[in-house]
């Protein structure tokens, strides 16, 4: 109770603080009093929602997440003016103790807010407000294919031209309109690759998310078929189960609907993908994650029934087990696929100029193409989104690899 009156009695200054500058930007005063009804129900709603309104053991129901939502919007548009605010206000306080010791004024008095310093405030302050609000209206289906073509000297040679797809981090609990998942379902269709890679993280908690668009993702298509792993999500780890026995059946509940839809479920195990005589090594792991997350991954396991000379994919949820334990392996991983960090599913991105985000303060693999010791890691963005229900910078991604045989000439 002590926190959410802290809380809400911070919030309220800051609030109060800020509004002064729509005082002095605007002649309008019904600008101040909707603007101040906006951030009362706002706060409100965020109130209601995280008290009551958490169903089905979920540890956040989608009602929480866009109250949460909002409230970073209006947060950020709050600390932003301040910043603006309080450096002119610091300018006001020593311009009035100058003028009350040094000049003629026998009063302290601060001199006025200048308007037009108000409304850049304001201005400044608004651009990440519409962006978080975008980035929930539309950010979050703004479905990008990301193209890359890695080489390789041992490519088997008929693999040369060989096109993958990959997805991550559906957390179809997090859904919310069917025309732009099916869009993004046929979108991923139109790439016509010859195999699909989905590498974890299905559902947010419970498999029951995953059921009301299992008719959907059933529609995904790939020549040589469409393989999956478990992300840390897919265990049901943070989520209140009555017994062990139903948090295991949830499980069995989610592989069976991977299986129900086509993928054929890779755990601690391998495969073999032929091709014109040739064949390369897949391999699965379960998941294996740095900083408290789940270390079911056994890669040992894994690779016990391939040639240590195959070239190798490994799918692996997490980039931080590519980090500590794939590249200083004794074998030769060519090429990982993960995901989980959707890149914060915020940041900012300039192909070639600009790729930031502040998960990078977390994972120093976190989006994209890396490479070490001529092994590659494509960290993919993620096709959905959990916690915060948007994206701003960092879109969901359908990532298409094209493999290559180096010349030798």
């Amino acid at each position: 109770m002590f926190r959410w009156f802290f809380f809400v009695t911070l919030y309220c200054l800051f609030s109060f603080y800020v509004f002064q500058a729509l005082k002095t930007a605007t002649k309008f005063q019904w600008v101040y009093y909707v603007a101040t009804a906006i951030s009362v129900l706002v706060l409100f709603n965020f109130i209601y929602q995280w008290t009551f309104g958490a169903s089905e053991g979920r540890v956040l129901s989608r009602p929480m997440s866009y109250a949460a939502g909002l409230l970073m919007a209006v947060i950020s548009f709050k600390i932003i003016s301040i910043l603006f605010l309080f450096s002119e206000d610091i300018f006001r306080f020593l311009s009035a103790t100058y003028q009350k010791f040094a000049g003629s004024s026998k009063e302290f008095s601060l001199p006025s807010r200048r308007r037009f310093l108000s409304i850049i405030a304001l201005g400044v302050a608004a651009l990440p407000f519409g962006a978080l609000l975008y980035g929930m209206y539309k950010g979050k289906y703004n479905f990008k294919v990301l193209k890359y073509d890695l080489a390789f000297d041992d490519l088997p040679a008929g693999f040369d031209g060989y096109q993958i797809t990959q997805i991550s981090d559906v957390h179809s609990g997090s859904f919310d309109n069917r025309e732009k998942i099916a869009y993004a379902i046929d979108l991923i269709n139109k790439q016509q690759s010859d195999v699909l890679f989905f590498t974890g993280d299905m559902v947010n908690n419970k498999a029951s998310e995953m059921k009301p668009w299992a008719e959907l993702f059933s529609k995904l298509e790939a020549k040589d078929g469409k393989f999956s792993i478990l992300g840390n999500h897919d265990y049901g780890d943070y989520v209140d189960w009555p017994t062990p026995e139903e948090k295991n059946q949830n499980l069995i509940d989610l592989k069976n609907i991977q299986k129900e839809i086509g993928f054929d479920l890779i755990l601690n195990d391998s495969r073999y993908l032929e091709r014109n005589g040739d064949k390369i090594a897949l391999i699965g792991v379960e998941n294996w994650g740095r900083g408290g997350f789940k270390k079911a991954g056994d890669l040992k396991k894994a690779v016990s029934a391939i040639e240590a000379n195959d070239f190798k994919i490994l799918l692996s949820h997490d980039p931080s087990h590519w980090e500590d334990v794939v590249v200083d392996d004794d074998l030769h991983y060519h090429l990982t696929l993960s995901g989980h960090t959707h890149g914060m599913q915020f940041g900012i991105e300039i192909p070639g100029w600009v790729k930031w985000s502040p998960v990078k303060w977390r994972y120093k693999y976190w989006a994209g193409i890396y490479e070490q010791m001529g092994q590659f890691i494509n960290v993919n963005r993620g096709f959905g989104f959990l916690g915060y229900p948007g994206r701003v910078g960092i879109w969901p991604e359908i990532t298409v690899i094209t493999l290559k045989k180096k010349s030798l000439t």
